[in-house]
């Protein structure tokens, strides 16, 4: 089996996380024409083109293998760098960037129960990236190799990875008090929705939509929705009269509890189960990763 080079791994995963050439050249700190003569020769090795050149750039299938061996060989590290730390506390502490670990996290999640989870391990040292997108979605970076680990709604574990059931998410729809008295005074129901509109997180988020459908039992819906990727900016965006949204009941609660926001469905919720999905390997970080969510979500979701 061939032994790749550690320096032309990180080169390929630098080109295509930081989408280019010139950008991964400044985070290695060497020349453009070295990221080149790194992948160049990688490719050279493999024997097959590992780099798309498109616009955005991607990794080809091999590629995308290789990312991920680049991946596991980063987890590895930050295991090891968690052991020495544990062994000589006064050793010079700080992570490379090639020793950041990347999870996958729904934007919901990530604006709730998620960062108090993981707060501990950052300031311990740990080194992440949290990627987000709908939880629907977060399991294709997982798969593609792309992160070790992903909250989303998946059930079944994907090949080579273990899932852990997290709890339910419960949404409500929402509104601001002047708006919702205005347009929609007894509530959200399955004669007014369509004449109301509904801030989304993108148009990948069918959240809106999800709620509607269950709510008034409709098979087909149909709405007017404005886009605002983020989930704080959805909020936002509620309480700026922009109309109705569809959110974590972790987030809205406080402020309807204020009276700052008013619950235009208030019989009907839509709970959104979570897993956890990681790679099933023997890892201290990983499993560290692993406790620290399923321990806070224990606490912040609901019980499936």
């Amino acid at each position: 089996m061939s032994t790749y080079d550690p320096d032309a791994l990180e080169c390929l995963a630098a080109i295509v996380e930081e989408g280019g050439f010139e950008r991964a050249a400044q985070r290695l700190s060497i020349t453009q024409s070295a990221v080149s003569q790194r992948l160049r020769s990688l490719e050279a090795q493999v024997g097959t083109v590992l780099i798309v050149r498109s616009r955005p750039l991607k990794a080809t299938a091999a590629g995308q293998l290789l990312l991920k061996h680049t991946r596991q060989l980063r987890l590895l590290r930050a295991d090891l760098e968690r052991d020495m730390r544990e062994l000589a506390p006064a050793a010079p502490g700080g992570s490379r960037e090639e020793e950041r670990v990347s999870i996958a996290i729904n934007a919901d999640s990530v604006a709730t129960w998620a960062l108090g989870a993981l707060t501990p391990l950052a300031q311990q040292g740990l080194a992440m990236e949290i990627i987000t997108d709908d939880q629907d979605f977060t399991h294709g970076w997982l798969r593609d190799g792309q992160v070790l680990g992903c909250v989303t709604t998946l059930k079944q574990a994907l090949r080579g990875c273990k899932v852990l059931p997290l709890g339910a998410m419960r949404y409500v729809a929402v509104a601001q008090p002047d708006y919702a008295q205005k347009h929609c005074p007894k509530g959200l129901t399955a004669h007014n929705f369509r004449d109301i509109p509904f801030v989304a997180f993108n148009r990948k988020d069918d959240m809106q939509g999800e709620f509607i459908s269950k709510a008034f039992g409709l098979k087909r819906v149909l709405l007017h929705q404005l886009f605002v990727p983020s989930s704080e900016g959805q909020v936002r965006a509620v309480l700026a009269g922009w109309g109705v949204s569809v959110v974590p009941e972790l987030l809205a609660r406080g402020l309807i509890a204020q009276g700052s926001l008013v619950n235009v469905a208030p019989a009907h919720a839509l709970p959104i189960q979570l897993y956890w999905h990681c790679w099933n390997l023997e890892s201290e970080v990983l499993d560290a990763l692993t406790r620290a969510l399923t321990e806070a979500a224990a606490q912040a979701l609901q019980v499936a």
